[in-house]
């Protein structure tokens, strides 16, 4: 049993668990039993912090129901090895070298130094922005709804939020807050914080800490927080831009609004593609550009280490400084002064070439079942799968039992990750110590 294999199987487990909970009549508004498919693809989303739905959460599913859902988003965005350790944790029980190896290996550590930590970090670091969204939204959903609903609410979809899943229980999700900034700036402060990864916030956390001690000596910022955080700042802006000049003279999103409400509607689009799956305008209306530039955005996703999904900033990043090292004649890809392992450009282009590969494979068998659905919603709505956004075309309940079950699958790939998974089905490589000759062959 490989890590690779623990984490597939548990989150599968955890995935039918949820199944099995969201059948059963206490999960269910009307009290009956609930249609299995249906309690499948939910809580794959949820488990997978996806949040692509067939029903209405906030009234197919009781307050049951729902806390189900809202405990499979807190699994699935932690993970299943933070989740498990966790609960180790609370037990009391002692972690053998065995977990703690598992757990080095989850996170891509160098070693298994300060590995607990990191978990206590996290759940800390989790517990604390997920109650600070909680109050923040309890100023707007309190006064609307009374303190118990305004306070489940609240908790809800903070939850939702910093795991990236992007469940609401509004059946517009939050697009009558298009113009609350209470709203649009908690909810998109808790996906950046989700899904710019917890070893940047962890860094920023001791920075400001140094900073507050008065140890005034100069920081060095690791590689992967200065990727991380300069590539989401771009995405973010540039997001933003496209958003907003795309879909400005749209009558059905943003011409109605005034400039302000247009640059934040533009501002929540751009954030929650980032695999957070929430919308303040209606996506089925967007431009065809708008719809484009989504799907760019929803490939690339968050950061590694986070709640999000997508083949990720840093994935993106070396990819990009690779070219660019091809087109400068450079055989060494750099990034900040620092050289890229050729191992990790080569992983790199392995999860881009997985991705794509998914993704058109998840296309073309939706695009066989349902040839009625137009391939551009088709596209976005695999897309959103694989990289566990959730935001869809209005598509996802009309699609047939095949093709839900396809999302099914895509989704889970999509959140273990393409290489884990094939890790998982191939087993550990076996070391070799052949090495055979070079020859060139054309390329381009």
């Amino acid at each position: 049993m490989t890590v690779a294999r623990r984490i597939c199987l548990g989150f599968m487990a955890a995935i039918l668990a949820g199944a099995i909970l969201l059948t059963l009549p206490i999960s269910l508004a009307d009290g009956e039993w609930g249609s299995f498919v249906t309690a499948l693809f939910t809580s794959t989303s949820a488990v997978c912090v996806t949040g692509l739905t067939v029903v209405d959460t906030g009234t197919y599913f009781s307050s049951f129901g729902q806390g189900v859902i809202a405990l499979l988003i807190q699994i699935g965005g932690l993970g299943y090895m933070t989740a498990s350790s966790f609960l180790l944790l609370l037990l009391g029980r002692k972690f053998r070298l065995r977990d703690k190896v598992a757990l080095q290996q989850s996170f891509d550590k160098p070693g298994m130094a300060g590995v607990l930590e990191l978990v206590r970090s996290i759940i800390i670091a989790t517990l604390i922005i997920e109650t600070a969204g909680v109050f923040l939204l309890m100023l707007v959903f309190k006064p609307e709804y009374g303190s118990g609903r305004g306070l489940w609410l609240s908790v809800f979809h903070s939850i939702s939020a910093f795991n990236n899943a992007g469940f609401g229980l509004f059946p517009d999700n939050l697009m009558q807050y298009v113009t609350s900034p209470i709203i649009n700036f908690t909810i998109t402060a808790l996906i950046i914080l989700g899904g710019i990864g917890y070893d940047t916030i962890v860094e920023s956390y001791r920075w400001v800490r140094d900073r507050l001690k008065g140890r005034s000596g100069r920081s060095i910022f690791s590689l992967q927080f200065k990727v991380a955080t300069t590539t989401t700042l771009f995405l973010l802006i540039f997001g933003t831009v496209l958003c907003f000049s795309t879909e400005i003279g749209n009558p059905a999103t943003l011409e109605p609004l005034s400039i302000g409400g247009q640059v934040m509607a533009a501002w929540f689009q751009s954030v929650t593609c980032r695999t957070a799956g929430f919308n303040t305008i209606d996506i089925g209306k967007m431009t065809a550009a708008g719809i484009f530039v989504s799907i760019i955005l929803m490939f690339i996703g968050a950061c590694p280490g986070s709640t999000g999904g997508g083949i990720k900033t840093t994935t993106a990043r070396v990819l990009f400084n690779t070219t660019q090292a091809v087109i400068e004649g450079r055989t060494q890809v750099l990034c900040y002064q620092r050289q890229i392992p050729p191992e990790l450009v080569l992983k790199a282009v392995g999860v881009f070439i997985g991705s794509l590969m998914v993704a058109a494979i998840s296309s073309t068998l939706i695009a066989i079942s349902d040839p009625t659905i137009s391939p551009i919603a088709i596209i976005f709505e695999v897309v959103s799968a694989f990289a566990t956004v959730g935001l869809s075309m209005g598509i996802t309940a009309s699609l047939s039992t095949f093709a839900k079950l396809v999302l099914v699958a895509t989704m889970y790939i999509g959140r273990v990750g393409v290489l884990l998974l094939l890790s998982a089905i191939l087993g550990e490589p076996t070391p070799t110590a052949l090495r055979y000759p070079d020859e060139e062959i054309l390329v381009g």
